[in-house]
C-alpha cells in the first residue's frame, strides 16, 4: 500500500498490506518531515476504501 513493492513481512489493515519497512519508517517520521504528508495521504486512501 505504501511502497508498492512485493514483500512478505508486514501487516494487513482492512484489505491493504503495509510492509514492515514502511511501517517502521512511518512510525519514525516526525510531523515536520516532508515524508509525513505522503504517509498521511496513503493512510487516507485506506480510510476512503474502507468507508466506500
Amino acid at each position: 500500500m505504501v511502497c508498492g513493492e512485493p514483500k512478505v513481512e508486514g501487516m494487513t489493515i482492512v484489505t491493504q498490506f503495509i510492509c514492515t519497512s514502511c511501517e517502521n519508517e512511518m512510525v519514525r517520521t516526525e510531523v515536520e518531515e516532508e515524508k509525513y504528508s505522503f504517509f498521511v495521504r496513503r493512510m487516507r486512501q485506506l480510510w476512503v476504501k474502507f468507508h466506500a
